[in-house]
């Protein structure tokens, strides 16, 4: 499959990265080519910058995976995006003195709702953000896959995210609806504090057991 990533951050390059050891071609969506020149190289296969816009009229799949505050301007200039299936790895996380929060949203239960708002003909997928970011170059712990937990309203979508994840070495687990991405997005800051304010480091993840 042909995968678009936005964003050529921790997240973004170590999801284009697995992506391209998996044996799938890769466009970085970035509007400083220059910044990033020496990406393509570090992520080997078939791995191209593009601009945003490039990658994705290319991408089969695009993933977004920028700061949440960044959204909509990474949006902008995409176009409709129509039957496209985008995958929302953002999140939605601020800190305080107790830890990570979710950040409040006016209007919508998570920020995959919003997106899908923004880009009405677009399939969503909220999914590669329950974890940490290098979880993607290697999501086994302990000789067992982590789960990648996926939420959208598209089957198809969803289906085919799916199996991207398991390329990459995931176990897919289906967790229902676009509304069910406000779940995912509160398990990533549960995440983040048990790895960062928990003490339990950044080398864990969640599998779902029995079933």
């Amino acid at each position: 499959m042909n995968i678009g990533i936005i964003g050529a951050g921790s997240v973004g390059s170590s999801i284009g990265r697995a992506v391209a050891q998996a044996g799938h071609p890769v466009r970085f969506g970035v509007r400083d080519s220059q910044r990033y020149a020496q990406l393509p190289e570090a992520c080997g296969g078939d791995t191209q910058l593009a601009t945003p816009a490039q990658a994705a009229v290319w991408a089969e799949i695009l993933i977004l995976a920028v700061p949440f505050v960044a959204v909509p301007s990474a949006v902008t200039g995409l176009g409709a995006l129509t039957g496209k299936i985008l995958v929302d790895a953002t999140n939605r996380i601020g800190f305080d003195a107790a830890g990570p929060t979710v950040l409040p949203m006016s209007g919508f239960a998570s920020g995959a709702e919003a997106l899908q708002m923004l880009l009405p003909a677009a399939r969503v997928v909220k999914a590669f953000n329950t974890f940490g970011a290098e979880t993607s170059l290697d999501p086994m712990i302990e000789g067992q896959a982590l789960d990648l937990h996926l939420a959208g309203d598209d089957p198809q979508a969803k289906a085919q995210v799916a199996v991207l994840a398991g390329d990459l070495g995931f176990r897919p687990v289906d967790c229902g609806p676009l509304r069910n991405a406000a779940l995912l997005e509160h398990m990533a800051a549960l995440w983040v504090h048990l790895a960062v304010k928990g003490g339990y480091g950044r080398k864990i993840g969640f599998r779902l057991l029995g079933g």
